[in-house]
């Protein structure tokens, strides 16, 4: 008869560097949507270094976790990232002319409306993990919402400020919610609270 031996692996919660990253890349976006910076040639690193692989480094341990929401959190908005740097690119040219003059932003609506879909949805689960989370995922969608609607020429104006200052709340409170998985967990007790579940589906 064999003798089996089980080995468990641990990893340090990811969290805190995929909100970090978040935190980050929405700050710098922000300051261009808010008209404080101009363009995104200095945008496009920092969405990819930070807002797309940071994340997607937090994704693959979430997955080690066996943590399905913070994986696809995480993994959805890391590619999400990696897709604007990839827009950014096309609409600069980098490809060439012909496929920047040929682009129709109105596809660019459809993508934010998935994702919309996808952070409404996920904004249901945050409710079950804690409040600072869940306060992310409402600026999300409300991020989403603008993005979308300003994609489809769709009170411009209003959508793009509706867009910007979310996207700088959000950044705003990553930087809180990656502060606290890591004092949180460095002090062993609570020294930056999250704020309990909701408690409704659960």
């Amino acid at each position: 008869m064999e003798n089996t031996q089980k080995i468990k692996i641990v990893t340090a919660d990811p969290s805190a560097l995929g909100l970090f990253g978040l935190a980050v890349i929405t700050l710098v976006a922000s300051s261009q949507k808010l008209g404080l910076t101009s363009g995104v040639s200095l945008v496009f690193p920092w969405a990819i270094f930070l807002g797309a692989t940071a994340q997607l480094f937090a994704c693959i341990n979430d997955f080690k976790h066996d943590n399905t929401f913070g994986a696809t959190a995480f993994g959805a908005f890391a590619f999400f990232w990696y897709s604007m740097g990839f827009t950014w690119l096309i609409q600069n040219g980098v490809f060439g002319e012909k496929l920047a003059l040929a682009a129709d932003s109105k596809q660019l609506g459809f993508a934010f409306l998935a994702y919309l879909i996808f952070s409404l949805y996920m904004t249901i689960g945050a409710m079950e993990t804690h409040k600072v989370l869940f306060t992310i995922f409402v600026l999300i969608d409300c991020l989403f919402l603008g993005l979308s609607l300003n994609a489809f020429g769709i009170m411009p104006e209003i959508s793009h400020s509706l867009a910007a200052w979310s996207e700088l709340l959000i950044a705003l409170m990553s930087f809180y919610g990656s502060a606290a998985a890591v004092l949180n967990k460095h002090f062993g007790k609570v020294f930056l609270p999250v704020g309990k579940p909701f408690g409704i589906f659960k």
